[in-house]
């Protein structure tokens, strides 16, 4: 199944880069970091998100991937991320696409109409920003989309091509 997640572990790769490259340059006017939870929401995911947390989970040892889907289980029905303890992700390498983006400054469009928002704690002091510095939800989720689709086809799923909660991700033991 690994080989499926390539385009997925490429698009990861250039989410980072961007989600890098924008921290570096903003610096210290972006105030998140590891701890923070303020936008870790409970949402659902693709099927190729899914299938990679369910990689990254599979590569855990036994023990700790068994005491992350207790603690999921344990708060699967609550508004907060179930990955969350003590404000950190307990699978944050395989974090989905918009945990990555999370807090940085975004364009998106709502009724034809551009939209920017960024993490109210971020950006305090700074009037605007640059667009090479912006992240736009629009063009990757676009990405996204194409990205889950490939996955679809190429592993003939026809079983899981609904989007899914965390929780339906992390406690499912068929993986």
């Amino acid at each position: 199944m690994s080989h499926y997640l390539d385009n997925y572990k490429q698009l990861i790769a250039r989410v980072d880069a961007l989600c890098n490259e924008i921290a570096a340059v903003l610096g210290k006017q972006i105030t998140c970091s590891a701890g923070c939870s303020t936008c870790c929401s409970s949402f659902t995911v693709f099927p190729v998100e899914a299938a990679y947390m369910r990689h990254v989970l599979e590569a855990t040892p036994d023990q700790l991937a068994a005491e992350i889907r207790h603690h999921v289980a344990e708060h699967a029905n609550g508004e907060r991320c179930p990955l969350l303890f003590q404000h950190r992700c307990l699978l944050y390498e395989a974090r989905p696409i918009i945990c990555r983006t999370h807090g940085l400054p975004i364009i998106y469009t709502t009724d034809g109409h551009r939209n920017s928002d960024c993490c109210p704690l971020n950006l305090i002091d700074t009037e605007s920003v640059s667009g090479s510095h912006v992240v736009d939800i629009d063009k990757l989720n676009t990405l996204l989309v194409a990205v889950n689709s490939i996955f679809l086809s190429q592993t003939d799923s026809t079983a899981e091509t609904e989007r899914l909660t965390i929780a339906e991700v992390i406690t499912a033991h068929s993986c």
